[in-house]
């Protein structure tokens, strides 16, 4: 498989994002205020909300994700790669194809969700996830957990390399049976999500691994980021990705 990984892998994205067929953007999604996202015609590498696909984070994110998994692979950064908020599962199944592209049978994949949207946001909740409201989107955004596995499947993935983490992420990843990460990537949008996530997974971030931010063009998940950088001391460089997605490597 090594010597074919990456026709194969550039092959997964194009499946995934659905780049192959094409289609229209999810309705809705067009005009939100709450993102600072907008359409493009260049669906190789734009980040979109489509009606048909596996991912909606496009090619560009899903190339920055082999970059990080193929580096700490290279180092021998040890740990597991998690995604929190899935959607349909297109990101954590193209991991689990890197995986298998490269041989390795000592990492997992975890697939980190509620599967039933993001928690409402209401009295008490942030301002910023208020302004969002993004729960009254629940109709797109939850997709249950049989829903992903099926995925998996799909692309004969499914296997004891992967791992399923369902329910809302302040209950799930404090006792999650997760040693060491290599890979943190964040998809949850909302400031409570992203904040859930960095509390509870980032101290098991190895140094050399890599944390991504897919939402951070919202501003209410900005917000999360920068406040948990400032109270920790993180100075380690941000990189975007595109103008509204980021990661940092862990130097210690």
């Amino acid at each position: 498989m090594k010597n074919d990984a990456p026709l194969y892998l550039d092959l997964m994205k194009r499946i995934l994002t659905n780049s192959i067929y094409r289609g229209a953007p999810i309705a809705w999604f067009e005009g939100n205020p709450g993102f600072a996202v907008s359409y493009s015609s260049d669906w190789e590498r734009t980040a979109r909300w489509p009606n048909v696909a596996h991912t909606m984070v496009g090619v560009e994110r899903l190339d920055n994700v082999q970059e990080c998994l193929e580096q700490v692979i290279e180092d021998d950064v040890p740990g597991d790669f998690i995604e929190t908020g899935a959607w349909r599962g297109g990101v954590c199944i193209f991991a689990r194809a890197i995986l298998r592209a490269h041989g390795v049978r000592d990492r997992k994949v975890w697939v980190a969700d509620s599967f039933e949207g993001v928690p409402s946001a209401g009295a008490g909740s942030h301002p910023l996830d208020v302004e969002l409201g993004l729960h009254d989107k629940n109709d797109v955004l939850a997709v249950s957990e049989e829903c992903v596995r099926e995925n998996f499947r799909r692309y004969d993935l499914l296997d004891d390399q992967v791992g399923f983490l369902g329910g809302w992420f302040s209950e799930t990843l404090p006792s999650a049976p997760l040693d060491r990460l290599a890979v943190i990537r964040l998809d949850g949008d909302l400031h409570r999500s992203t904040t859930d996530a960095l509390v509870h997974l980032y101290p098991r971030l190895s140094p050399g691994g890599f944390l991504i931010v897919d939402d951070y063009g919202i501003p209410a998940c900005a917000a999360a980021v920068h406040e948990f950088r400032d109270r920790n001391r993180i100075t380690d460089p941000i990189r975007f990705i595109d103008p509204y997605s980021i990661y940092w490597r862990r130097t210690g």
